[in-house]
């Protein structure tokens, strides 16, 4: 495997361009190649990231001061979804935060203590001080705290475009990544059914010894040329459409350190601010809501200032490849498949794949048979338990108000995974055991936060009276440390600006 290509750009391929090249540097055998259609534009709107970003950032040597300045970068430390409840029982604008710093961060796990006495508070506020720290707009990190280290957890929102130009710089100038300008016009196959060659508009004929397909819905490789098979996820996840829209903002704007995700009556409505403008997208099933009735409840959420922004249409297929690895060739990104971006899935199960296959790539054909058992083994697992957390959000939502909300709730769509795991979640709160596997994306951390933030149903267990009054003594501090970070830390816009002025410090 002495030449490697990555057909596409966008975040996607630059990612994988990255991983690649960090790992063969310095190896003058292998070359890494990224070929990049100079009329295909990226989709663009994967804005949203989660933390383990900031390792594969510094890992690639990213400053996060130019990456914060080049890519209108804006900090990320929870998802505050908004009326994913019941309004009657729970109020309009009922919220929950799934943040980012680990609920047991600060104290000993007091959900237990939550389950039996705190049940008036909200679950997120009284085990983490993030939750106040987002509530009143603040960063997780000061100016003197050092690039890519915080005090409270967090990830990015960002420019997908800047992005993938940041990181297409870095490949190249750091790694020696050869960016080729071409349109792929077909793909060859040899006997054996793998990828020979490909044929380009402008370079003619290509040769490379392995693939990576990075070409977006298009699949240009796996699905049209490879016949991989697609696995369709439409009947657990039943929103498949989006409009997007950017809408510009005043720079003495607030920025809220968090995603907006507002549910709706057929779907969800994202809501990210950078700093100049906000990318809003208007998540929903077109077999339960119109196109035109999407674009006037979207026009709403939008509080009649639509006039002059441009909406765009996005068709969402959801569901992956039967296969991620199939002979010579991988396919990463929108190629490997699509889930609805609740939760930031598309850069998150991007970058783990990317990681994963250049953590142990192949040098030989004889090599290839097991890596690529071992990776579709580990991809198809890490796919099945994203469906299932983002499944998690619908299906316990006690939301009766439309069709889309009560069939989300059918048992008939949930998976069996899922099922089970909230069956025993009735009987007993989540355990760290219970989330076996690290190639568990989303676990223990992120469960809590979701189904006890949507006050899923547990019998409560016993509390003897000596950890009652231990959790409670954790749950006052956690409030006096949440006044004390409130203190301490600075306005998120307020911070932003001074790392487009100062600068934050190297590692």
């Amino acid at each position: 495997m002495k030449k490697i290509v990555v057909v596409g750009g966008g975040t996607a391929g630059w990612l994988a361009a990255n991983h690649l090249g960090k790992k063969f540097k310095g190896n003058g055998e292998v070359t890494v190649t990224l070929i990049e259609s100079p009329d295909i534009a990226p989709i663009g709107v994967g804005e949203g990231t989660v933390p383990n970003i900031r390792k594969t950032l510094s890992s690639f040597g990213i400053s996060e001061t130019e990456f914060i300045r080049e890519c209108d970068v804006t900090f990320k430390q929870s998802i505050k979804f908004v009326n994913w409840m019941d309004k009657q029982k729970h109020g309009n604008d009922n919220f929950f935060h799934h943040l980012f710093d680990a609920p047991d961060k600060f104290s000993e796990d007091l959900t237990p203590y939550w389950l039996k006495h705190g049940q008036a508070n909200r679950y997120a506020d009284m085990l983490s001080p993030q939750h106040s720290a987002c509530e009143h707009n603040k960063a997780p990190k000061s100016i003197t705290t050092p690039e890519y280290e915080g005090m409270l957890g967090y990830a990015y929102h960002l420019n997908a475009a800047k992005f993938a130009h940041l990181l297409c710089k870095n490949a190249v100038e750091k790694f020696a990544i050869e960016h080729i300008k071409a349109n792929v016009t077909n793909v060859e196959l040899s006997n054996t059914g793998s990828i020979a060659a490909l044929n380009t508009k402008e370079l003619g004929k290509l040769e490379f010894d392995f693939y990576l397909d990075c070409t977006g819905f298009e699949s240009l490789l796996s699905g049209k040329a490879l016949n991989v098979p697609f696995v369709d996820k439409s009947k657990e996840l039943l929103v498949n459409s989006a409009l997007v829209v950017q809408v510009p903002t005043e720079e003495t704007d607030e920025i809220p350190p968090y995603t907006v995700a507002t549910a709706h009556q057929a779907g969800w409505i994202w809501d990210i601010a950078l700093t100049n403008r906000r990318g809003v997208g208007f998540v929903y099933s077109d077999n339960h809501m119109s196109d035109d009735e999407a674009k006037a409840k979207l026009d709403h959420y939008l509080k009649g200032n639509s006039s002059g922004l441009t909406y765009r249409k996005l068709p969402m297929k959801v569901g992956h490849r039967e296969k991620f690895w199939h002979k010579n060739c991988v396919s990463l990104g929108l190629a490997q498949g699509f889930l609805e971006p609740l939760e930031a899935t598309s850069i998150l199960l991007t970058d783990f794949a990317a990681s994963f296959l250049a953590d142990r790539f192949p040098e030989s054909n004889e090599q290839m048979i097991l890596l690529e058992q071992r990776f579709n083994h580990v991809m198809g697992y890490a796919w099945d338990r994203v469906v299932d957390f983002i499944k998690l959000h619908y299906c316990i939502s006690d939301r009766t108000d439309s069709k889309f909300w009560m069939d989300n709730q059918k048992e008939e769509t949930i998976p069996g995974s899922l099922k089970a795991r909230l069956d025993l979640w009735q009987q007993f709160s989540p355990q760290k055991e219970d989330f076996f596997s690290k190639f568990e994306v989303f676990d223990y951390d992120n469960y809590l936060y979701v189904l006890y933030g949507m006050r899923y149903k547990t019998q409560l267990a016993y509390l003897p009276s000596s950890d009652h009054d231990k959790a409670k003594e954790q749950a006052e501090r956690i409030k006096a440390i949440a006044a004390q970070l409130n203190l301490q830390l600075p306005n998120h816009r307020e911070l932003i600006n001074k790392i487009k002025k100062y600068g934050l410090q190297d590692v």
